[in-house]
């Protein structure tokens, strides 16, 4: 937690945006904000932002994250179900969330945690941060309407936090100096050949897309993913092409003149405050041994 900061909880915050199979680019902007020496106080994700974010938050590097993903089918996190509310079901999202997290509530991640969801009864955008739900919340963040049935948490039904706030910034932005947003869900073509997979994809894709333009100019520093137009939500085969559009569209970010200001500021406080720890520690084994 800052301590120079005028009035904010945090001095660093990441925003993560949904975007299917493509939130995988998160995980190679990850490794580059970590080589440029960055760490996040909190972190905010949307749907696949929340998959990759629930992971770093709890201690997982990029690589691990990644690695726990490949050679896994989409078949293998989805069950089908009598088409009411959604032809599938995120059971196994569900399981391999409780298999592979260290964490069992938000209070025991390492960094702070906003997963972000849309309450289907209310229409209104949930930011979960605390508590044991901590599966169901992200499970309920990724649950794409139509796709899957939605999440029940207390009884109240949750759907993916795309529909109303697919890029997370403005959940963090007045509890953070700086806020690094990753938007990886650009505008995608229309498809050749029509289908129902195709058209629900578009949908969202314009609908996510019509809800970023706010958050998108509350960065201060804005890494999107271009290139990545014509992956599918639902492709789990192109792990390593995606991570690699990350990490590149990060290091062109990254390696401009704002963005590196602000590294320099961040490193700057990051010294400033393990100085005066140091010495609150020193100031506390002093009285602690008279």
């Amino acid at each position: 937690m800052p301590i120079f900061g005028k009035g904010y909880d945090y001095f660093l915050g990441y925003a993560l945006s949904g975007g299917g199979a493509k939130g995988f680019a998160h995980l190679g902007t990850l490794k580059v904000l970590e080589q440029y020496g960055l760490k996040p106080d909190v972190i905010a994700g949307t749907s696949a932002g929340a998959l990759a974010g629930v992971f770093y938050a709890d201690g997982f590097h990029p690589d691990e994250i990644v690695d726990l993903f490949r050679k896994h089918e989409f078949r293998e996190f989805v069950s089908f179900t009598i088409p009411r509310t959604g032809f599938l079901k995120s059971t196994g999202l569900h399981t391999f969330l409780k298999k592979n997290l260290r964490a069992r509530s938000f209070e025991e991640l390492q960094l702070p945690f906003y997963a972000i969801a849309t309450d289907w009864e209310k229409a209104r955008t949930v930011a979960f941060s605390k508590g044991d739900n901590l599966v169901d919340a992200v499970v309920a963040s990724c649950s794409v309407p139509i796709v899957f049935s939605p999440q029940l948490i207390d009884g109240i039904p949750y759907v993916d936090g795309g529909i109303l706030k697919n890029f997370p910034v403005t959940v963090i932005r007045k509890m953070c100096r700086y806020v690094v947003g990753v938007n990886v869900s650009l505008i995608i073509p229309k498809a050749e050949k029509e289908s129902i997979r195709t058209m629900v994809e578009r949908t969202f894709n314009l609908m996510s897309n019509s809800n970023t333009l706010m958050d998108k100019v509350k960065c201060d520093i804005l890494i999107e993913t271009s290139g990545l137009e014509k992956i599918s939500m639902f492709d789990l085969h192109s792990q390593n092409q995606i991570m690699e559009v990350g990490y590149h569209a990060a290091a062109n970010t990254m390696a401009e003149k704002k963005s590196l200001e602000i590294v320099r500021r961040c490193h700057r406080h990051a010294l400033l405050e393990q100085n005066v720890k140091n010495r609150l520690e020193k100031m506390s084994f002093r009285k602690a041994i008279k």
